[in-house]
């Protein structure tokens, strides 16, 4: 199924840089602005918002977008967050949270909020993130729906709580999803975006994680917090979801990619040392190399159609997506193995990519979500 392109025709054109100066820049902006923060954003919870303002000037949350003159170009938005995360998930997680809610706003019909909030999203001039957890396990029959909507004059009060939003802060603006309880439309549901600071919205920070510490993860508390009209992005969501469920699914394959490389790497850092022993090991570099070149082949296959509401298709991008993340655990368990105990120290890279790779297999859609979905619709994981 084809995007109706008169989606994309309403809104401003973007400036696009070419595909590889965005890689280009972004191998510059890890090598020399994010390398040397990775130590304090895992130990001390360092957001490294100069690096995500960074990759957004060099184009790095833009090329994805459905925007008049985009190119609509999942593959570069994949490929540099994965640059990222050859040395960090936890930025290039923040990367995925920028460029889902690009892909909302850009897949909207709403065009005045892509002249506005969209187009400094694409940039990086605008953080935020995401607040779909909650929803798409609500669709998939795991959770409720945690936020619920009363139309008043003008657009909706939201009442309820999100445990954890990520990329966002008092100034951030991040997209949720909440349901209608009562009245002719009970059960609907609306997406929308609000603001860190908006009438009726409290952000709360109680939780510590074992890695991803550097993401601004956040509770969201909305106390009959207004969002006016123009910030809705589908009402209902009916519609919607099915344009955008795919691309949020598959952009995550930047954080898996850039995590396995980075997980080589380590294994094969430590060849002309531990070789002799690490060779009986059963699992080594190359093969790893070798599915993660299988799985980027097939993830620049699905993303060529990103709007393919089919099940077939869809299938095929939940197991891409479960692939990815399985892989991640295993290689960063390789790298343990092949570091040995230099990984295990504190400071060892090794054990941070362990604690790292878990997040890629619970992030929504998680593991066990990813299997149930495929149960769901009589397919084998």
């Amino acid at each position: 199924m084809s995007l109706d392109l008169a989606i994309a025709e309403t809104g401003p054109a973007l400036g696009l840089p070419e595909a590889a100066s965005v890689l280009d820049a972004a191998d510059r902006i890890a090598g020399s602005d994010l390398v040397p923060l990775v130590r304090a954003i895992d130990a001390e919870g360092l957001y490294p918002e100069e690096v995500m303002r960074s990759f957004g000037a060099a184009g790095a949350f833009r090329r994805h977008l459905p925007a008049p003159g985009g190119a609509l170009d999942l593959d570069t938005t994949i490929a540099a967050m994965a640059r990222a995360g050859r040395e960090c998930l936890s930025t290039a997680f923040c990367m995925w949270c920028q460029s889902a809610l690009g892909w909302y706003i850009y897949n909207s019909d709403n065009a005045a909020l892509q002249a506005d909030l969209g187009a400094k999203v694409a940039t990086g001039e605008i953080l935020g993130g995401t607040g779909l957890s909650n929803p798409m396990k609500t669709l998939f029959g795991i959770e409720t729906m945690k936020l619920k909507a009363t139309r008043v004059e003008g657009g909706y009060t939201l009442r309820g709580t999100l445990p954890w939003v990520s990329n966002i802060g008092p100034d951030a603006w991040f997209a949720v999803v909440s349901e209608i309880p009562e009245g002719p439309r009970a059960g609907e549901r609306v997406m929308m975006v609000i603001h860190g600071s908006g009438e009726g919205v409290k952000l709360v920070s109680n939780d510590h994680f074992v890695a991803l510490e550097g993401t601004r993860t956040y509770g969201v508390q909305c106390r009959d917090a207004f969002v006016p009209d123009a910030r809705v992005l589908a009402d209902p969501i009916n519609a919607y979801i099915p344009r955008i469920r795919a691309g949020f699914i598959l952009l995550q394959a930047g954080m898996a990619f850039g995590m396995i490389e980075g997980c080589i790497a380590l294994m094969e850092q430590v060849k002309d040392q531990l070789g002799h022993v690490n060779r009986h090991l059963p699992d080594q570099p190359e093969h790893f190399r070798e599915k993660l070149d299988a799985m980027k082949a097939e993830v620049a296959e699905l993303t060529r159609t990103p709007y393919d509401t089919s099940d077939a298709y869809f299938i095929r991008v939940i197991r891409a997506r479960l692939a990815a993340g399985d892989l991640s655990v295993a290689a960063a368990h390789n790298a343990m193995l092949h570091q040995g105990a230099r990984g295990y120290v504190t400071h060892g890279a090794a054990q941070r990519r362990l604690r790292e790779s878990y997040f890629v297999a619970i992030v929504t859609p998680a593991t066990k979500q990813l299997r149930k979905m495929l149960a769901d619709m009589g397919a084998e994981a």
